[in-house]
C-alpha cells in the first residue's frame, strides 16, 4: 500500500487561508488504511482547521467527504465541488494529482505520500518498495535495495556496515539483511552476482505510460483512440536492468 503521513496543520492551515470555501476529500483506501484520509480523519481535519482559521481572523468554511479511490475517475467524479473555491485531498500525491487534472479550482495535499510498504502492526508500516520500474527483487531475495539501502547501491555492502547495522544508525545494513536471507534459502551462492546498474531510464522516459497486458496497446480493452499526429504511447514492457546509473 501506499503510505503517507498528515501534514503539520499549521502548513494546511496556511495554504488555505486566502479562500472562502474549502471541501477536504478524503480517500477511502491506502490513506485510509494509513489512518489518515479515511472518513474519521477528514471530519477530524474539518474541525481542526477551523479552530487553527479562528486563531489567525480567518473566515473559512470548511466541509468533508470521501471517495472510494481518488486515483480513479468514476470515483473522483463523485465529487460535488461546486460552490467550493479550493479542494484539500487526503490522499496520496496520485490522488491529489488527479483531481488537480479534473478541477477548476485549486487543489491541495493534507498529507505527505512516503512509500510503498506493507503492515507491521496497527499503525505500522515497512517500506519495502520506491516504485523504481526495474524490479530487482528476485536476485535480492526479496529485499529491496534501492529502498531499505540509505544510499540505494545495488552492490553492497557498502564500507559503513558495522554489525549489521547501517553507519547511520537508523536501520539494519539492507545488503546484510539479503546475504542472512539467501542463506537461509540455500542459495548464498547468488550474493556472489555482480548486480547491474540501474536503469533510471525506465521511469523517466515518459509521464504517462500505457499499462495494458495486450501486446499491441491499441487491441486494449476501452483504449482511447489515437490523435492523428500525436506520438504514440509507450506500453509498459518488461524492464531489463542495467543501462545508464
Amino acid at each position: 500500500m501506499i503510505v503517507v503521513r498528515p501534514k503539520p496543520v499549521d502548513e494546511v492551515r496556511d495554504m488555505l487561508a486566502k479562500h472562502k470555501r474549502v471541501l477536504l476529500v478524503g480517500c477511502n483506501t491506502c490513506a485510509a488504511v494509513a489512518l489518515a484520509g479515511g472518513e474519521t480523519e477528514v471530519e477530524t481535519l474539518v474541525e481542526v482547521l477551523r479552530l487553527a482559521m479562528d486563531r489567525i481572523g480567518a473566515d473559512v468554511e470548511f466541509s468533508g467527504s470521501v471517495v472510494p479511490r481518488q486515483c480513479e475517475p468514476e470515483f473522483v467524479d463523485q465529487v460535488e465541488s461546486e460552490g467550493y473555491d479550493a479542494i484539500l485531498s487526503l490522499g496520496c500525491g496520485a490522488g491529489v494529482a488527479f483531481l488537480a487534472n479534473t478541477e477548476d479550482k485549486p487543489v491541495y495535499p493534507a498529507l505527505d505520500t512516503l512509500f510503498i510498504g506493507a503492515a507491521k502492526g496497527f499503525g505500522h508500516w515497512q517500506a519495502e518498495c520506491s516504485a523504481c520500474g526495474s524490479c530487482v527483487l528476485g536476485e535480492t531475495a526479496g529485499i529491496c535495495p534501492v529502498t531499505r539501502c540509505a544510499k540505494g547501491i545495488m552492490n553492497g555492502p557498502c564500507g559503513g556496515v558495522k554489525d549489521g547495522r547501517c553507519e547511520l544508525g537508523d536501520r539494519d545494513c539492507a545488503w546484510v539483511l539479503i546475504y542472512d536471507r539467501l542463506e537461509e534459502q540455500g542459495h548464498v551462492e547468488d550474493f556472489a552476482e555482480i548486480g547491474e546498474p540501474k536503469d533510471h531510464s525506465v521511469k523517466t522516459k515518459c509521464c504517462e505510460w500505457d499499462v495494458a497486458v495486450h501486446d499491441d496497446a491499441e487491441d486494449a480493452p476501452n483504449a482511447a483512440p489515437a490523435t492523428p499526429g500525436a506520438p504514440a504511447k509507450p506500453a509498459v514492457a518488461p524492464a531489463k536492468a542495467g543501462g545508464a546509473e
